[in-house]
């Protein structure tokens, strides 16, 4: 007899926790419950599709069987083969089930499944439960959660809507290699006892341990975490780290579920060598945007950055670091973001391995932007913690204001952008500038019938400074006159390029020479201030720019000629691709460019940059400037990644010989390499490390101590990482001593059970 009824029954009683268990993602196994590899699997019967009808009210149960008895004296069915009941979005599916109208008990057998409206899915040898389908007992449970885990016990129960189960073994790893036979998980929860609240959502534990690749690792009495996608409160996995200043360092996390949308993470740090630290991170997402505030605080001892007498007596005191970030989209085209970024002392966040950060910058802007226009109101501050900068040299940037708009097709069918721009930088010890501008960019893109891209530019500008206390900047030629100064800005320019594309090497290639006329009066740019057009250096980037120098304080003020050509070659697994140039300076006029600059006389230095990529195996990057007299490499950077992205070797190396002045900060030479790699030793294990090295001696920098091989940093490190397990040991050498920040060696092991709260 093949029956699909739908049989209404008796009313019960319902509580509102279903078979769901929303644990988090964890790695562990139970007291005395069988071996994970045969409890933690899913039966291998499979399932038939849900074919049974849904029930048309919660008090409706509707059922299906290949065979089904009905003895109406006792009133009981008993139904076999692929037997399906569901109820107030519950299924239960088995072999066979008795179920006893009067009373509303259902006994299931045989390869029992009950499927929750949430997706958890229950497994057991045999299942005793009320014909809602929610409470009752169940031997042999294995429960397979919607978002991945599984929990197994030898029994369980459900008792005014609280779990307890009895041996139970919980994991959040896979329970099966690549080849789908069963594997003992990576990690395991295991305990006598497991109560599961869902009002609370919490699970707690009884006599808990966790075992690590099948080891008792940790015993944790009063075991407890919270269950579902909000969390709760509780610990998190501690940090574990050695350091020659600090000791002996454990860093606890407490995180503190406030609200759906905000927590709070409390994290002491005790250190064998000096005194406790507190760590604070809040975090807050709202409608509209989101912001998050941390901070530092101890009560320690320092010394000064610039300290490099042993026998100085260090002073005691509070030390801290606030970093607080936010952004608000308060509509679709005006939006307000800001960060805090603050220390007690120049040497705090290294003394403590926070950042390696050389200043900390604070910001403050609102922003419009929509399709043709932009507006920025913004301001910056700058604290810097190198040994030998001046603080009260620092500026302070506010307001900046920065508004652009773009009009289509006004001139001969062109573009016009407009731009106007304000600037207000005040320092406590130096000089102080003010700036405004309003300019108009026109530019024409045409194609020829040869095919040639032509591109027309027109730029006007006016300028207006003031500024005071002038010499308290000590490059000369950064200061301009003191007080009101005006300054016109007029240039054109027409840039031509020529591709010629066709097949090549079992590929496409194209070949593009490009030629650039610039013509621009003389200008008067020294007698205005230099604040954000210090750092100039020609390459391949700037080229062909309007203007070489990096800010809007110099404009180059020249006739010039640039030409060079690009080189692209695309295979299927191959591309390949260059640019290099140079630029000639038509007229003798003296030029702004100081030595070293490689644009500092009427024929400039050559610069390029070719870029090679096959598959993503391979990626070669290489920037050059090179001597136009001598061909001598002014400038020479490398980057290279060679491998997968679990077995590879990175190498950067730059090499700045430029002969500049030594009075230049912003030019001074350098030569560093970079070294770092990763070798996947087995599917789960890898080994890592990497090195900077300066290699700067006085031949680049006259005023470098380095003796041409000095180690900055050292790091090596193993890991092991699967679907539910991170453990990483990182040994790291520091060669630099800055303050109380000393040199010296750092152990860190890293053990992350993924989503795991404790």
């Amino acid at each position: 007899m093949n029956s699909r009824n739908r049989l209404s029954g008796p009313s019960v009683a319902t509580h509102s926790v279903t078979w769901a268990l929303a644990l988090p993602t964890l790695f562990l196994a139970v007291g005395a419950a069988p071996a994970a590899g045969q409890i933690l699997n899913e039966p291998p019967k499979s399932l038939t599709a849900a074919d049974t009808p849904t029930p048309a009210t919660d008090e409706e149960i509707a059922f299906s069987a290949d065979k089904l008895e009905y003895d109406s004296d006792a009133d009981i069915v008993t139904a076999s083969g692929n037997v399906q009941m569901v109820r107030q979005g519950n299924r239960l599916r088995a072999d066979g089930v008795t179920w006893e109208r009067k009373s509303g008990k259902v006994v299931a057998n045989g390869n029992v499944s009950i499927t929750d409206p949430e997706g958890n899915i229950a497994y057991g040898d045999k299942v005793d439960v009320t014909d809602t389908l929610k409470d009752g007992l169940v031997e042999n449970m294995l429960l397979v959660l919607d978002s991945g885990g599984r929990l197994a016990a030898a029994k369980a129960s459900r008792v005014n809507g609280v779990y307890t189960l009895n041996r139970a073994a919980y994991t959040g790893c896979s329970v099966e290699d690549s080849a789908g036979c069963p594997k003992e998980p990576t990690w395991q929860i295991k305990a006598v006892k497991v109560v599961y609240d869902p009002v609370r959502q919490r699970v707690s534990y009884t006599n808990a341990k966790i075992e690590l690749f099948g080891l008792p690792l940790i015993p944790l009495p009063g075991l407890s975490h919270p269950v579902g996608e909000g969390g709760g409160n509780g610990l998190l996995v501690p940090d574990l780290r050695y350091d020659r200043v600090n000791g002996l360092e454990a860093a606890i996390p407490y995180y503190i579920r406030i609200a759906p949308n905000r927590d709070l993470t409390i994290t002491p740090r005790v250190f064998s060598e000096a005194l406790p630290m507190v760590a604070a991170n809040y975090r807050a997402l709202l409608d509209n945007g989101a912001y998050q505030i941390t901070g530092y605080a101890t009560y320690g001892s320092r010394l000064p950055a610039s300290n490099t007498d042993p026998t100085v007596n260090s002073q005691k005191g509070f030390r801290g670091y606030l970093d607080a970030s936010g952004r608000l989209q308060l509509d679709p085209e005006w939006s307000v973001s800001g960060s805090i970024r603050t220390a007690t002392d120049r040497t705090f966040l290294r003394r403590y391995d926070i950042s390696r950060d050389d200043r900390l910058r604070s910001t403050l802007q609102a922003e419009r932007i929509d399709a043709n226009s932009y507006f920025s109101l913004s301001g910056w501050a700058t604290q810097t913690l190198r040994a030998n900068d001046d603080q009260g040299q620092v500026p302070v940037a506010l307001p900046i204001v920065d508004y652009r708009l773009r009009l289509t097709d006004p001139v001969l069918g062109g573009r016009i952008q407009l731009q106007a721009n304000s600037l207000a930088i005040t320092r406590t010890e130096g000089q102080d500038t003010q700036r405004a501008f309003v300019g108009a960019e026109w530019s024409l893109r045409k194609l020829s019938g040869l095919g040639q891209e032509v591109t027309f530019t027109g730029y006007l500008r006016g300028d207006v400074y003031h500024s005071d206390q002038n010499n308290l900047t000590e490059t000369v030629s950064y200061r301009g006159n003191s007080g009101w100064e005006t300054r016109g800005i007029a240039a054109a320019a027409v840039d031509i390029r020529w591709p010629f594309i066709g097949a090549a090497f079992g590929g496409t290639q194209r070949i593009t020479p490009r030629v650039q006329i610039v013509a621009a009066p003389r200008l008067a740019n020294l007698s205005v201030p230099n604040e954000d057009a210090r750092a100039v250096d020609l390459e391949d980037s700037n080229l062909f720019s309007l203007n070489r120098f990096p800010g809007y304080d110099r404009f180059e003020d020249s006739t010039r000629i640039t030409y060079g050509f690009e080189y692209q070659l695309d295979r299927k697994n191959l591309s390949i691709s260059t640019v290099i140039g140079q630029s000639y300076r038509l007229d003798r006029r003296p030029n702004l460019f100081p030595d070293g600059t490689g644009l500092s006389e009427r024929v400039s230095d050559v610069v390029g940059r070719t870029t090679v990529k096959f598959t993503d195996f391979v990626r070669f990057v290489h920037r050059y400037r090179l001597d136009k007299d001598s061909l001598g490499i002014r400038r020479n950077e490398l980057d290279a990644t060679v491998g997968t992205d679990k077995t590879y070797a990175t190498v950067g190396y730059l090499r700045l010989n430029r002969n500049a002045s030594a009075a230049l900060e912003d030019l001074q030479d350098r030569e560093e390499v970079r070294l770092g790699g990763r070798v996947q030793v087995t599917r789960f294990w890898s080994l890592f490390g990497s090195t900077v090295i300066d290699l700067t001696d006085a031949r680049e920098d006259p005023i470098s101590i380095s003796d041409g091989y000095q180690p900055l940093r050292h790091r090596v490190g193993v890991s092991y990482a699967d679907d539910c397990l991170e453990f990483g040991l990182t040994w790291r050498r520091d060669y630099r001593t800055t303050g109380d920040a000393k040199q010296g060696n750092t152990f860190l092991l890293r053990l992350a059970f993924r989503n795991l709260g404790i």
